[in-house]
């Protein structure tokens, strides 16, 4: 990346919790400046926002936007860059998720979970493209290990994911040279939310990693941090942090 600004400045979608909330402050402690986004979990974002600029002042905001609206997505992008004048790094973490049993499957299922995890990262990144170009920037995607294995009852997720992966490939090329683009595909880190699994299935899923471990949020994160400072000659890939799976 070009480093010339004195803090990068990321924007992290569906940073308010869990692996999104655990990258902003990792990559806030390494000296970015963060934004927030969050759709309906303000509460979070702004208790986030609040603690990270209680650690260095004015280093943080957030920005709400539902994905799921085209408009949004593209003011989100401009509202981003706007903030502190650039954007060096476009994360994309949100990410519905929910079982699709095939005989139960509805095209609004079809319609939400393809618009958080591929629809709202290409034209987000059509939006940002020119201020990430003009940074020598990187955009990272956050998909799923599932994604090239498959996952019984989640088609529309894992085919959602699957073309974002694709995406990943694609934009590589598309904004090379300026512009890195890669993904992390997350194995076993934190249950599904919303998800009642029972401990014979979480330990089955453990068993299947070779570390025979589950990981951690921060697993994560530092994934991403090696990616933008680490990364300088790679781009176009999925690095899975899967402990083996």
């Amino acid at each position: 990346m070009n480093n010339s600004a004195k803090h990068p400045v990321v924007l992290i979608t569906g940073a308010a919790v869990r692996l999104g909330a655990a990258t902003a402050r990792l990559l806030h402690l390494h000296g970015y400046n963060i934004i927030i986004h969050c759709n309906k979990s303000v509460t979070d974002a702004t208790s986030l926002s609040d603690e990270l600029n209680q650690q260095r002042e004015n280093s943080a905001t957030v920005l709400q936007a539902n994905l799921s609206d085209m408009n949004a997505v593209t003011e989100l992008g401009k509202q981003s860059i706007a903030t502190w004048g650039q954007l060096d790094v476009l994360i994309n973490n949100a990410s519905a998720f929910y079982p699709t049993p095939l005989a139960e499957i509805s095209q609004s299922q079809w319609d939400e979970l393809f618009a958080s995890n591929a629809r709202a990262p290409l034209f987000l990144a059509q939006a940002c493209a020119q201020a990430l170009t003009q940074q020598e920037g990187c955009i990272i995607n956050i998909s799923d290990l599932y994604a090239q294995r498959g996952l019984s009852n989640h088609s529309i997720y894992t085919m959602a994911k699957a073309a974002q992966e694709a995406m990943t490939r694609s934009l590589a090329r598309e904004l090379a040279p300026k512009v890195r683009v890669n993904g992390i595909a997350p194995g076993a880190i934190l249950w599904p939310p919303g998800e009642e699994l029972s401990e014979e299935k979480k330990q089955a899923i453990i068993n299947n990693a070779s570390l025979k471990k589950m990981g951690a949020p921060e697993d994560i994160a530092n994934a991403v941090l090696f990616l933008l400072e680490k990364g300088s000659y790679i781009t176009g890939q999925v690095i899975h942090v899967d402990g083996g799976r």
